[in-house]
Parts: C-alpha cells; sequence; structure tokens
C-alpha cells in the first residue's frame, strides 16, 4: 500500500507505468477536496525558482513576471515576490541571490577582437547560448568584429532521437560559404547532435547523431584545408562513451572523461602535449594565430613545437567543438567506439592529438563531478579556471551565509508580510547541471526558520545522468524531508522538457504555467485527513 505521506512520488510511478518517463512526464498536481488544486501561485505570494546555469529557465521565468508577456494569456500578478537563484538574464524584474560576479575579461573571443580579426561562430539554435554567451566568459554582445550564425532548430520533431542528424547540414553549408573569406581568422563550430541525441534512451539514433558528426567533420576539414586553415577539433565534455551504467542500465546525462584535442594543419610539423585541461584551449588557438595570451589565462599552448608558416603569413584558424564526444579507451558500452567514424578514427591514429581534463575541479566544479555544456565553453574561452555557481552556493551553505541572503529571506518576508505562501520551483536531482537538491533543502531549512507558513514545492524532472525511475525517489526523498521538517509540501511534479526550454516552443512553457497557475494537470488526492484542510489553498 503506497504511504499516503508521500502521494507525488506514488503518482510519478503510477505515471511510469503508464508508459511516462521523468523528461517528457505530463503535470501532476496535488488536489485537495472536490478536486481542488492544492499550492497554486496566487497574487501576494513568492516564488523561489532554484535552478542555476539559467539558459533553460528564462521563459518560465519570463511568463510569470514580465509585464505585457506576449506568447501566451498570462494571469497579471501585482504582488509576487520573485527571486532566482543565480542571474537568468540581467532585464529580468526579479531579485538574484548569487549575482554574477562580473564578465570574464580577455576570453578568446575578446584578445581576437582587440586585435582587429575577425571571427566567426557557427552552430544551431541548440547550441546559440553556448557559443555566444558562455564561450564569451557570460557576455551577451558579440565583440567587434564577431560574427554568429545560428542555424535555426528544427521544430517537426518532439525529440531529437526522430531527427539524429538536426541541423548539421545547414551548419556543414554555412561554414564552407564562408571558409575561404581571408577577412575571418578564426573560425568557430559546434555540432551538437552527440550532446542532445545522447540524452535520450535510443542506441541506434544515438550512432546516428555520432556518425552524421564524423562526416559533417570530415567535410569541414576537407574545406579548411583548402582554404589554407589550420584545424583544431576538440569538445566540451563527455556523454555517449559512457553509455552504461556498471549494473548494465542506459546512462543518458554527461560523464567525467577526458575529451580528445585534434591538430589538423596543412603543412603538419606540430606536436602537442599529451595531456591537458579544457583550459588550454584558448592558449593554444592564440599560440597558433600568433598572439600573445594574455596574463589573465593560465591555462597553456599544448603546442610543444610549430612550423612557421611561409614568409610569415598570418595564420587562419577553424575549431571544431563536437559537443559531447568524450573518450574512452574501453569499447564495451561506449557507443562512440560502436559507431562508424572513419574521418576521427584516422585523424587520431596520424595526428598530433592530446586529451584534456573537462570535468570536476579542471572546469570550476566540485571534485568527481561530470562536464557539461555551459562548464565546457566558458573554460574552452577563458583559458582559465572559473568556479561554477554551484561551487559558490555550497560554499555559502557550509558557511551559513547562505541563510542570510537578502533576496532569499526578502522574498520570504514579503509573502510572509502579504499572507502569501512560497513557492521553491526547480529540478530534483543530485546530479543535474541546472541545479541540487542540496539546494533545495537548505531553501526548506530557511524558509522554517522565517516561519514561513505556506511552502509549496513544484518539481521539475529529467533523465540525464540519472538511473531509471530516479525522479519517483527524488521527489520521495523531498517529500520525506518536508515531513521530517515540518514543512513544505510538494505540490506539482513536471518533465523538465516542458519547463527549461530555450528555443521559444512556447506550448510547452505554457503547460508548465497552467499547472503552476491554474492547477491543470493529472489530479493527485492529498493523502492527509481533513484536520489540515486549513493549509490547502
Amino acid at each position: 500500500m503506497a504511504d499516503h505521506k508521500t502521494v507525488m512520488a506514488q503518482a510519478v510511478r503510477e505515471a511510469y507505468e503508464r508508459g511516462q518517463e521523468d523528461e517528457t512526464l505530463l503535470p501532476l498536481v496535488l488536489t485537495g477536496p472536490g478536486s481542488r488544486p492544492l499550492g497554486r501561485i496566487r497574487d501576494g505570494d513568492a516564488v523561489i525558482f532554484y535552478n542555476i546555469r539559467g539558459e533553460r529557465e528564462i521563459e518560465l521565468t519570463r511568463s510569470l513576471v514580465e509585464k505585457g508577456f506576449p506568447f501566451f494569456p498570462v494571469r497579471a500578478f501585482d504582488r509576487l515576490s520573485f527571486a532566482t537563484m543565480i542571474e537568468y538574464a540581467p532585464q529580468l524584474p526579479v531579485q538574484v541571490a548569487f549575482p554574477p560576479e562580473g564578465e570574464v575579461e580577455m576570453t578568446l573571443s575578446e584578445v581576437i577582437s582587440r586585435r582587429g580579426l575577425g571571427q566567426l561562430k557557427v552552430t544551431e539554435a541548440e547550441k546559440a547560448v553556448h557559443v555566444g554567451y558562455f564561450l564569451n566568459g557570460k557576455r551577451q554582445e558579440p565583440f567587434a568584429g564577431e560574427e554568429r550564425v545560428i542555424v535555426p532548430t528544427r521544430k517537426d520533431v518532439t525529440l531529437f532521437d526522430a531527427a539524429p542528424e538536426m541541423s548539421i547540414a545547414g551548419i556543414v553549408a554555412a561554414v564552407r560559404e564562408r571558409i575561404s573569406d581571408g577577412g575571418v581568422s578564426f573560425i568557430l563550430v559546434n555540432f551538437p547532435n552527440v550532446d542532445v541525441v545522447g540524452h535520450i534512451e535510443n542506441e541506434t539514433a544515438v550512432r546516428r547523431a555520432v556518425e552524421a558528426v564524423d562526416r559533417a567533420a570530415g567535410e569541414v576539414l576537407e574545406a579548411a584545408l583548402r582554404a589554407g586553415m589550420t584545424t583544431v577539433i576538440t569538445a566540451d565534455h563527455g556523454t555517449v562513451e559512457k553509455w552504461l551504467y556498471p549494473e548494465g542500465t542506459v546512462d543518458t546525462g554527461h560523464t567525467d572523461s577526458p575529451v580528445p584535442f585534434l591538430l589538423v594543419s596543412p603543412g603538419g610539423g606540430e606536436s602537442l602535449r599529451p595531456e591537458g585541461t579544457l583550459t588550454d584551449v584558448a592558449p593554444t588557438i592564440l599560440d597558433l594565430l600568433g598572439i600573445e595570451k594574455p596574463p589573465a589565462m593560465t591555462g597553456r599552448s599544448l603546442l610543444t613545437s610549430r612550423v612557421p608558416r611561409d614568409g610569415g603569413a598570418p595564420r587562419r584558424v577553424l575549431m571544431m567543438i563536437l559537443d559531447g564526444w568524450g573518450y574512452r579507451a574501453e569499447r564495451d558500452g561506449n557507443l562512440i567506439a560502436a559507431s562508424h567514424t572513419p574521418v576521427m578514427d584516422r585523424l587520431w591514429a596520424s595526428r598530433p592529438r592530446s586529451l584534456l581534463a573537462a570535468a570536476g575541479e579542471a572546469v570550476g566544479l566540485p571534485p568527481g563531478t561530470v562536464g557539461n555544456s555551459e562548464a565546457g565553453h566558458l573554460h574552452i574561452g577563458a583559458g582559465r579556471v572559473i568556479y561554477s555557481d554551484r561551487v559558490r552556493i555550497d560554499r555559502a551553505i557550509e558557511d551559513g551565509s547562505f541563510y542570510e541572503n537578502r533576496a532569499f529571506r526578502g522574498v520570504m518576508g514579503e509573502a510572509k508580510g502579504q499572507g502569501g505562501a512560497l513557492h521553491l520551483m526547480g529540478i530534483v536531482s543530485f546530479f543535474s547541471s541546472h541545479g541540487s537538491l542540496h539546494h533545495l533543502f537548505a531553501l526548506l531549512d530557511l524558509a522554517r526558520r522565517e516561519g514561513v507558513g505556506e511552502v509549496y514545492i513544484h518539481a521539475m524532472l529529467g533523465r540525464r545522468g540519472e538511473l531509471p525511475a530516479s525522479g519517483a525517489r527524488y521527489v520521495e526523498q523531498v517529500e520525506r524531508y518536508c515531513l521530517e521538517k515540518g514543512v513544505g509540501r510538494v505540490a506539482s511534479v513536471i518533465g523538465r522538457y516542458w519547463s527549461m526550454d530555450r528555443e521559444d516552443n512556447w506550448d510547452r512553457i505554457e503547460k508548465t504555467y497552467r499547472m503552476l497557475v491554474y492547477g491543470e494537470g493529472t489530479p493527485v488526492p492529498d493523502g492527509f485527513s481533513s484536520a489540515n484542510v486549513a493549509q490547502w489553498r
């Protein structure tokens, strides 16, 4: 018999039995007498969106706080207090608990720009924020001389295992069109396929994605060599080279593997250090361009020898980021090794190569954690270690300053003063790059300390780096923590597919909005007795 105190976790398990899974889980809503939804966001309430990273959190935040929001009908809130864990976008009218410490200066793109050289970045919309905002040290605007070509991401499929090639043909075409432009000294290309499709439990589709990237890399490399460009090939983190957990279940998350770094120049003759980290990429690119790295870059060039250009002509460099392409020597459970990759196999056997650390402390993350696209691109561009927001927040919890945070205490105080409730919404996971249950638990502890009467949790699930059915286990952990501490209820649960979008799929965000505000979703009857009706709203 299900524990009536963990009804939302049981509802998630029942959704699994109906064929649903965490990433695309349809909304579940806690209900009271007469199937009335509980814990809806109302005027006078306070909301804390506790996710980190931020690029997938902007759209949902906008729907709740933006005056004149245009994409679907919304309720006008005049007294909704809203705080975010970090800054998602500077224009959002919210309080920010851990504001940015400032842009990272003298990144790869900035140094190239300061030299008056042209640079071009090409990807599809799925990774636009990574080659722009993150690679440029969390700067929104392009630098002088920096051009970005963003190929539209397809909208005709729900998940990309239905189209593992994504928009890769458009990326290749855009690069080939501009590669002979001598006014562009540096070209960066990101192929998203392995990372994006690797988060879906479909081995055939993943192998198609790997093979599509291998073919595309070959086409771009051939064009670069014809144009006399030196090419480097690397990745931001690993994914499908560790497709299985030790017990044999599928792991759709990122990994702690190193990533390859390959150097292909028209004349050859260079050599590389065998090992490094992602912080060494920017110094290496600058070295190839003949530009001295700035003092702020603590990474080191991977080059151990190089061949000067004839006549001292300036070198042009193209960098390909094979997003999610990790390196692992073992072939068991390795979908990159299992795929047909003649281009990368030939280059690995014949060209200068190195392996780069792309996870944990090497990229500013806690020890032992896997890499991610944000940290990967940030460190590729920065050429130094930049400590992640997760590390900052974890340290604040440890030293107690988290519980004195003005943004958190401010919105909690406003909710109390207006007789409103506090809503905590975000990912429920210990492993997601978008957030941690440790942060949610710390917020619950703070809410109890501050004497907030009504606290509701709106959980987002995602199967990325998690074992099967992990969402239900996490929701149960949250429900039991609430019972143990005497604060909070899980009021709704939804898959992150519907709540954490970054491609203007407003129909998905509307589904989450209507769950949060109107209580639309599969009703989950509350298991508590009628004596608790006074707490319902």
